[in-house]
């Protein structure tokens, strides 16, 4: 079974940037869509980004025009570009394969705060 390992969360600024990155741990698995959910505390977990096999992208409202999510199909790694952060960004992220149903990452801590 494919393992994810995520990595890149930390402590910025409101108006920073940080970026995230996830590994799988096998990089000759097929896998059709990777992504990154968050969860803050009190909250259900969402979906803030995530990219197919084909290239094709899919943002949460909130991610749109900040965030912007690329992959490298032959490694399965998958980098999350956050700018213009929010104190409302702060959470959890969880890296994900093949959806909801998928694989998990272990999650990395964000914190947007002065």
């Amino acid at each position: 079974q494919v393992q994810l390992v995520e990595s890149g969360g930390g402590l910025v600024q409101p108006g920073g940037s940080l970026r995230l990155f996830c590994a799988a741990s096998k990089s000759s698995v097929s896998i059709y869509i990777m992504g990154w959910y968050r969860q803050a505390p009190g909250k259900q977990r969402e979906l803030v980004a995530q990219i197919t096999n084909g290239g094709g992208r899919n943002y949460a409202d909130s991610a749109k025009g900040r965030f912007t999510i690329f992959r490298d199909n032959g490694e399965n790694t998958v980098l999350m570009q956050m700018n213009s952060l929010k104190p409302e960004d702060t959470a959890v992220y969880y890296c994900n394969a093949n959806g909801a149903a998928g694989t998990w990452g272990q999650g990395t801590q964000v914190t947007v705060s002065s």
